[in-house]
């Protein structure tokens, strides 16, 4: 007699069968089948996606490396705003060609129309793997799914990359130098914003072996963008995200409670602070919550350059910034390692890693 499965041992004649797991698929090909009408249930979040169109903050980088005091000034003080006020700016002038973004875009969306036989088969043991694509953010934690397909890619220290599409390396090579150049005259900027030498948070995070995450994100048209988001609200496990989009929006970040719609100028680069400063800077700077909502008309892409300390680095306050400030740390310190490998194993909520390492005083 064959014996009765676990589940259904204790009382199985009066058991009710546990419905099958859903068939987990690619967004892009669920999006294409003519037969949609409506969203899955599984990928129905059922929350408000309307944001405010309020002005984000703008830096200049090329003021922010000017040899003139007055203007060096200006700029340090516009990016001291845009980390404290809102942990979120647009970056102009900063010397990323426009072709080579452009490029970025083209080769991207070339990699989400391969089929799923071309795609490379990663079936990762787990989030620290150098190469991944797969959908939504982490399908065996969750029980609602992003309406997203994402391939993610370590390009530092050790450079990675998929073999299609064949000119993808030549551009993610040349894009990976560039935007790392931006990252670097950022956090000096960063720096000296927080009365420290220009080097010290570079010295701090070991960016010579910093890891660096490219993320490709593609977001689909949507039969019910009411009721489903690319990503939900999140915090990012770094310590800078560089972003690019194909000109169709859908970012939105959350500030003072609000959800803001970031309209983007063309041809500027969007960054925002993560979770690392927030931790470095003893909560000075936050790390900003933002989304991603879809709409029914137009797929939105973006790459995202996710730019972390080396993974070895344990990462606490700065002891110069407690010192000049005369406070205790506000944080525990963890390794950069391992503060990712928890985020990305879990689902996707808000700010839950960082907030287990915030030390709160006794009697608060």
């Amino acid at each position: 007699m064959t014996a009765s499965p676990p589940l259904l041992r204790h009382n199985s004649a009066a058991a009710t069968p546990l419905p099958p797991p859903p068939t987990i698929t690619c967004v892009k090909k669920l999006a294409e089948s003519p037969e949609l009408n409506s969203i899955p249930s599984n990928y129905a979040y059922n929350t408000e996606t309307t944001g405010s169109n309020e002005s984000i903050p703008t830096v200049d980088l090329s003021l922010l490396t000017s040899q003139n005091p007055n203007l060096k000034s200006k700029a340090i003080n516009d990016l001291e705003i845009a980390c404290q006020d809102w942990g979120f700016f647009m970056v102009v002038n900063h010397g990323i060609p426009e072709e080579l973004m452009k490029g970025m875009l083209e080769v991207v969306n070339e990699f989400f129309d391969l089929s799923e036989e071309e795609k490379p088969e990663f079936q990762p043991k787990n989030v620290l793997e150098p190469i991944r694509y797969g959908t939504s953010f982490n399908t065996e934690k969750e029980k609602v799914f992003c309406w997203r397909d994402f391939l993610k890619v370590f390009v530092h220290p050790q450079f990675h990359c998929p073999n299609k599409p064949e000119s993808l390396r030549g551009l993610l090579t040349e894009y990976c130098e560039r935007s790392r150049e931006v990252v670097t005259k950022l956090l000096k900027g960063i720096s000296e914003t927080l009365g420290l030498e220009e080097t010290e948070v570079e010295n701090a995070f070991n960016m010579s072996s910093s890891l660096r995450i490219f993320i490709a994100n593609l977001y689909p048209r949507c039969p019910n963008p009411d009721s489903a988001l690319g990503m939900p609200p999140h915090s990012d496990h770094g310590l800078l995200t560089l972003v690019i989009q194909n000109g169709v929006g859908g970012l939105q970040i959350q500030h003072k409670g609000v959800w803001v719609n970031v309209n983007a100028i063309p041809n500027s680069i969007l960054v925002n602070t993560a979770d690392q400063l927030e931790i470095f800077s003893n909560g000075k700077y936050k790390s900003v919550l933002h989304r991603v909502v879809v709409n029914n008309e137009k797929t939105r892409i973006s790459i995202a350059m996710a730019n972390g300390p080396s993974g070895d680095t344990v990462v606490g306050p700065a002891p110069k910034l407690l010192e000049k400030r005369g406070c205790v740390s506000s944080y525990a310190p963890m390794k950069y390692k391992d503060y990712i490998l928890s985020q990305q194993s879990n689902q996707l909520k808000c700010k839950s890693i960082l907030e287990q390492l915030q030390i709160h005083e006794e009697g608060n």
